[in-house]
């Protein structure tokens, strides 16, 4: 299960859309603390794509709250500006195209499981 989360409905959709259209069961939230309280709720989150700058909530935060309640959870931050200030996943840059998207989900699966 892959976790969306982004404020902009429309980004959100479509990268959920995307993943659901290469079989990935994905779930959607729009702010850090809608995404925590799935993470609660469910433990077959294994990835987390989420963007870095968010109201409420920073994507770099959610990302180390994930990980504390997660740990073997993957994570891919999505930012359109640069450079991220991220220290835990990869980064997606925005825009980015669907090949990319798929790749960095991959990439973050595999080191989610490793860890």
């Amino acid at each position: 299960m892959v976790l969306v989360v982004d404020d902009q409905e429309d980004v959100r959709a479509t990268v959920a859309e995307s993943l659901e259209a290469a079989g990935y069961e994905v779930l959607q939230a729009a702010d850090g603390p809608a995404a925590l309280a799935i993470l609660g709720q469910r433990q077959d989150v294994r990835l987390l794509v989420t963007d870095i700058r968010m109201p409420l909530m920073s994507g770099t935060e959610l990302a180390r709250r994930a990980v504390a309640l997660h740990p073997g959870i993957g994570v891919v931050l999505m930012s359109g500006y640069f450079p991220p200030l991220a220290t835990i996943g990869r980064v997606l840059h925005k825009p980015f195209d669907t090949r990319q998207l798929l790749a960095a989900v991959r990439a973050g699966l595999a080191a989610g499981g490793a860890g």
